[in-house]
């Protein structure tokens, strides 16, 4: 295979699993079709807020007469649902959840009450959204453009590991420093400010995000280690295979959740528990 062929390859398998683990993940919005009569709706419910201030919600509705409500309680607690009007302007029905401790989630739902009645909308699975505090953009940007650097990088020493082209080995460097920088210094950085902890992943929990960071950074020490002395490829693609596996998981899958009960950050079960959907 010619050498631009494979940096198309790797181009095209780092946008489709960099997309894929965007729009699978439990912290992105969730758009719901639903109809009232004849008249099919659409709301996006967001599933993540970052800052100090409440979360601003906001759906539009064709129906002029429509007037909604909020619940939602605390994720996971056996509270009971509060509710809260929302208010109108123009078309759009707004309405604020209260802002949560860095790591808190709520479950919420919307009521609407239309002139052809009642209709629920999630109630049945409430959507859930964490919060987090708001990461400066000097760790936020460094961080997504070094490991989505350090992916394609991955790719492209595993395409020419397996073509068996002689430059295998400098991307592969390449990619064990920019995980190395990327995963485990900026990694952190993001995880204290956003979440208020440097590291939940092991040993001190089960962080999805922290978690597969360790085994990509754990993988390309070990390619790294072993190609110094010779070329060793097949060590260069495992590795390659298993950053491109484990980071098109969608991230937040078991994640930093916030424990109202301890007061403490642990980690999260995917909203799988409680009857609760994604």
């Amino acid at each position: 295979m010619k050498i631009w062929m494979l940096w198309t390859l790797a181009v095209l398998i780092t946008i489709g699993a960099a997309y894929y683990q965007r729009v699978t993940g439990p912290t992105y919005p969730k758009k719901v079709k639903f109809e009232i009569f004849d008249s099919e709706e659409q709301f996006t419910f967001p599933r993540s807020f970052a800052g100090e201030k409440d979360c601003k919600l906001a759906f539009a509705i064709k129906d002029p007469s429509a007037q909604g409500k909020i619940y939602f309680k605390r994720f996971p607690s056996d509270d009971e649902w509060t509710v809260l009007e929302m208010t109108r302007t123009n078309d759009t029905l707004y309405g604020y959840l209260p802002n949560q401790p860095p790591a808190g989630k709520l479950a919420y739902y919307i009521e609407l009450d239309t002139k052809f009645g009642v209709v629920n909308v999630e109630k049945e699975k409430p959507v859930i959204i964490r919060f987090r505090g708001d990461v400066p953009a000097w760790i936020f940007i460094p961080h997504v453009i070094l490991m989505f650097v350090a992916m394609f990088f991955s790719n492209i020493a595993g395409l020419f590991a397996i073509a068996k082209k002689k430059m295998f080995r400098l991307w592969a460097n390449i990619s064990f420093i920019l995980i190395a920088i990327g995963g485990m210094i900026f990694g952190p950085l993001m995880q204290k400010e956003a979440f208020g902890e440097y590291w939940t992943g092991v040993p001190n929990g089960w962080d999805l995000t922290d978690n597969k960071t360790l085994i990509a950074f754990i993988f390309w020490i070990a390619a790294f280690v072993l190609n110094i002395k010779k070329p060793r490829p097949v060590w260069v693609i495992v590795a390659s295979v298993v950053t491109l596996v484990i980071f098109s998981i969608p991230h937040s899958m078991f994640g930093s959740e916030f424990d109202y009960e301890s007061g403490k950050v642990v980690t999260g079960m995917v909203h799988l528990v409680m009857g609760y959907g994604l």
